[in-house]
């Protein structure tokens, strides 16, 4: 998607928080020389910090200008914070909280899933997971499939929240996928493990559902402990998921 001046702002002052050129409490440049460097009007800049300040990542008051956040306080759940740390370099803390996160809540909401996922719902999942399977034997966007499987399980809970939270987990979700399929085999030998958490929720079984999902997500975990293990290189979500070749 092609930004506009305003997100490019956004963009270029969120990755440099992120990316710690401006440490917490620290102030980032004044106006002037913001403009002057990024060519851009103080309503652009202006606005910009509008936008990072609903993020989390700065505070402004008078007299104390606009100024740094700690990582705590920045808001975990935006798309673009999660892409601009992944810019900047993925960490073994951020990766394990997002698996701890998936723990928590993947499983209750798939369980709900399973009580009341429609015929439309399950065909949806269903067509994901055709697309991961043809990923796997004939090569493409394993990544993409697996993502619209994920968040169709979190639709099919008919739980508003629920469901705008499948929004904003997407670049959450994605990180971990991305990992996970840079370990050899590693999609092949997820695709049971999908099956089982489809077949459950398809059947109406929560209790198998909720099992099945925190086998997969462990195993998720497994693979991504074992990248931090080997210290690859993690993947960065500027650049496009890798695609599986055929089989």
């Amino acid at each position: 998607m092609i930004k506009n001046v305003h997100g490019n702002t956004v963009d270029h002052l969120g990755e440099a928080i992120v990316a710690g050129r401006y440490g917490p409490g620290a102030p980032i440049p004044p106006e002037p020389l913001l403009c002057q460097e990024l060519g851009v009007s103080r309503t652009v800049v202006r606005e910009a910090v509008k936008s990072l300040i609903a993020k989390g990542l700065v505070s402004s008051g008078p007299k104390v200008g606009t100024r740094v956040l700690t990582s705590d306080q920045w808001n975990w759940f935006d798309p673009d914070v999660i892409v601009w740390q992944s810019k900047a370099g993925l960490t073994a803390e951020f990766l394990r909280d997002l698996q701890e996160l998936r723990r928590v809540m993947e499983p209750a909401a798939v369980r709900i899933a399973a009580e009341r996922a429609t015929a439309q719902d399950i065909e949806q999942i269903e067509r994901a997971y055709e697309g991961m399977r043809k990923a796997v034997e004939e090569g493409g966007d394993y990544v993409k499939y697996d993502l619209l499987f994920h968040q169709g399980l979190l639709r099919a809970c008919g739980n508003r929240m629920i469901v705008q939270m499948s929004k904003v987990l997407g670049a959450l979700l994605r990180t971990s996928f991305e990992i996970s399929t840079t370990r050899q085999d590693g999609p092949r030998r997820s695709l049971p493990l999908h099956r089982a958490v489809l077949d459950a929720v398809a059947a109406h079984q929560p209790a198998q559902a909720e099992s099945a999902i925190l086998a997969l997500i462990d195993g998720a975990r497994q693979d991504i402990e074992e990248v931090l293990a080997s210290r690859t290189g993690l993947s960065r979500l500027n650049t496009p998921a890798p695609r599986l070749k055929a089989a």
